[in-house]
């Protein structure tokens, strides 16, 4: 399916009552060129915000059948359009940033992106996210909301031990009897930033709350999907996908 990634929407962000500043927060989008109404993934990036590896994967993602919107998650911090270097400036700037965001601005920023995507003439209301590394834990968050039916979270961090957003001391784990999507959740088992007792701590509450939730670890190292660098796992990139998509499809397809 041929795909358009030429698009960005600058949407207003009014900060909630946080330290955070107000401003624009930037959502980049992918959609199929087709006209058409598909369903809407709100696509969380890692630390890095939305490199090429991300634009990659949500082109991917999009050429399925589905419109993305991938926004920029440090928008209050940096210029519109900053992308962070894989490198160890970058990876210092994504961390410190991650923990000086207010979880309630992160919260925020995710309704003001699905309320967009839910009244989008190229969305059919239907509503999924996705993320990975700190996405995949703000993916999570996000379908808290009733409004999403599914997600996929890649190798989420800070889930286990509540550390997200400033003071370090995100509420995550409490308010998983809230969740109502279906989810997914995988992770590498040589991953050092979410140990076995971490995986184990997000699993037994998962069973606690009662969720409908598809499980997999992987051997493999964290950011094992991100095409660039030596943890990419190709094999494991198609088979983790392989489950995205299909949970995708049952949940926000079939159901239409």
């Amino acid at each position: 399916m041929i795909i358009r990634s030429d698009e960005t929407v600058d949407l207003p962000v009014a900060a909630p009552e946080t330290d955070a500043p107000p401003g624009t927060m930037r959502l980049h989008l992918f959609r199929p060129a087709e006209s058409g109404r598909h369903p809407g993934i709100l696509f969380f990036s890692e630390i890095y915000q939305v490199t090429d590896p991300i634009r990659r994967l949500a082109a991917f993602v999009a050429g399925q059948g589905y419109l993305v919107a991938v926004p920029e998650v440090y928008h209050e911090y940096e210029p519109p359009g900053t992308v962070l270097r894989y490198d160890g400036a970058g990876t210092e700037r994504g961390n410190a940033l991650k923990v000086t965001k207010p979880v309630e601005a992160f919260d925020h920023d995710a309704a003001a992106a699905l309320a967009f995507l839910r009244d989008h003439p190229a969305c059919t209301g239907r509503l999924g996210t996705l993320g990975v590394c700190l996405g995949g834990h703000l993916a999570y968050r996000a379908a808290l909301d009733p409004s999403v039916s599914a997600a996929a979270c890649f190798y989420p961090t800070d889930i286990h031990s509540a550390t997200l957003g400033a003071g370090r001391s995100d509420d995550s784990l409490r308010r998983m009897e809230s969740l109502g999507a279906e989810t997914l959740w995988v992770f590498g088992r040589q991953d050092p930033h979410v140990p076995f007792a971490g995986r184990q701590l997000i699993r037994e509450r998962l069973e606690q709350a009662g969720a409908r939730y598809e499980w997999h670890e992987v051997n493999a190292a964290h950011a094992f999907l991100r095409d660039e660098g030596p943890r990419y796992d190709p094999a494991l990139f198609r088979q983790a996908t392989g489950w995205m998509l299909a949970l995708f499809a049952r949940v926000l397809k079939e159901s239409q």
